[in-house]
């Protein structure tokens, strides 16, 4: 082989390892580009997509708290309690608020005692309010004593404003308010050591009267009969 054909072959074979080297250079570049950036593309996705997503159920979870406190606050409104009043024994005066608070409309006690000749009086504490015998001469039932007066005070609007009136009559009396019946605002008078056998107060409530007042009706014929020893 002339020297000169030995040349010829060296140098072609450098170029080819010239342009082999470049090729495996940028092949590798390429990949580690394209690994790096999809990387980061999943990265920056996973981060936004998991704190959106937190912050949108402490959201709601606070929302659905708040609302459940709401709810409770609604159902206990409006509420005329009196499970723990006590009766106690007839005495020769006895005073009965009439109450407007918080939505309801009640006699404060529910159920007051005297002596046979003694004297009531209902005080009008806040609201406009009436104390009406449920009494036929008030074109009610008669849930009174038989022979008993009826009573009716009129419409108090003024607060202090009272009525008086003496139960001569041995027995059990409901009365109630003329513009809040039936919302409940009735109570009861208890005179003297009555049998509660015999009592048209203490017979079933008046089936033509709303749900609301035979309910409360029913309610007060059972705290005066535990009042006077009778249980149903």
């Amino acid at each position: 082989m002339t020297n000169e054909s030995l040349y010829t072959r060296r140098r072609m074979l450098s170029l080819s390892g010239t342009a082999a080297a470049i090729g495996l250079a940028g092949c590798s570049g390429g990949q580690a580009e394209s690994d790096g950036g999809s990387e980061s593309t999943e990265e920056h996705s996973d981060s936004d997509g998991h704190n959106e997503t937190e912050s949108h159920d402490d959201s709601e979870d606070e929302h659905s708290e708040e609302e459940e406190s709401h709810d409770d606050e609604e159902e206990g409104h409006g509420e005329d309690s009196h499970d723990d009043e006590e009766i106690g024994a007839p005495t020769e005066t006895a005073q009965v608020n009439m109450i407007t608070t918080d939505g309801t409309y009640h006699f404060d006690p529910h159920v007051a005692r005297v002596e046979v000749g003694g004297t009531v009086t209902f005080h009008n504490e806040s609201g406009s309010h009436s104390a009406t015998a449920y009494h036929p001469d008030n074109d009610q039932p008669q849930l009174v004593p038989d022979g008993a007066a009826s009573w009716d005070s009129s419409l108090l609007s003024e607060a202090g404003a009272t009525f008086e009136h003496t139960f001569e009559t041995e027995g059990v009396y409901h009365y109630y308010c003329t513009p809040h019946e039936t919302v409940g605002m009735i109570g009861s008078i208890i005179v003297g050591e009555p049998d509660a056998h015999g009592q048209p107060a203490l017979e079933e409530p008046p089936q033509d009267k709303p749900e609301s007042v035979t309910k409360k009706i029913s309610e007060l014929n059972t705290m005066c009969n535990e009042a006077l020893g009778h249980g149903h």
